[in-house]
């Protein structure tokens, strides 16, 4: 078994802000702020969170990401279309404050606009941020979870080579007895991943 990641590889020198074909993941600015409350306030969107989220909410989720980027190098980066410089969503990598089951861990993540939904964005997005995760930071394992019916979350995962496991758990920060609760776990390692890039 591949040892486990750091839960807080080293900060950066430096914001990293890569690139993909189409999409730019950068440093958050203060006008991605209005189409973020827009996305989080979707019902589509958010229907495998508990809510959606309240204006204020959603800013103090985009500070957050900012933060921890402006400490680290890395985090949950704005998502920009380059063909029209559009906000799209979220796309990264995170260290989940939740004690899970699999702790410590580093996670892959994503939350799009439904309005880019189904042309491989995320996928897209996804495969950067694991090739940040494994070629620069030097992580051994990247994890994504949510929940059992987000199949949609789930494709993608499956997408960019990561394989669930028979680890399915229940969520902390998921109240007791709500359908969202129990979650599905998937995990890519190192050696995983430079066979998918060779």
């Amino acid at each position: 078994m591949a040892p486990r990641p750091r839960a807080r590889p080293l900060p950066m020198p430096g914001p990293i802000e890569p690139d993909t074909p189409r999409l730019r993941l950068r440093q958050w600015r203060e006008d991605d702020l209005t189409p973020f409350a827009a996305l989080n306030a979707d019902p589509d969107v958010m229907a495998h969170f508990p809510a959606p989220l309240q204006r204020q909410e959603s800013d103090a989720l985009a500070r957050r990401c900012q933060a921890l980027i402006a400490e680290r190098g890395w985090g949950f980066w704005a998502a920009e279309l380059k063909e029209s410089g559009a906000f799209i969503g979220f796309v990264g990598l995170h260290v989940p404050l939740a004690e899970l089951p699999f702790s410590p861990c580093v996670e892959v993540g994503w939350r799009l606009a439904r309005a880019y939904w189904g042309r491989g964005l995320a996928a897209e997005a996804a495969c950067a941020a694991l090739r940040v995760g494994f070629e620069t930071l030097e992580l051994q394992e990247i994890v994504s979870f949510t929940t059992l019916g987000n199949l949609r979350s789930r494709a993608v995962m499956e997408r960019i080579g990561m394989r669930r496991t028979e680890e399915d758990f229940d969520h902390p920060a998921v109240p007791p007895g709500s359908p969202l609760r129990a979650h599905c776990l998937y995990r890519l390692d190192r050696d995983g991943w430079g066979k998918r890039r060779g």
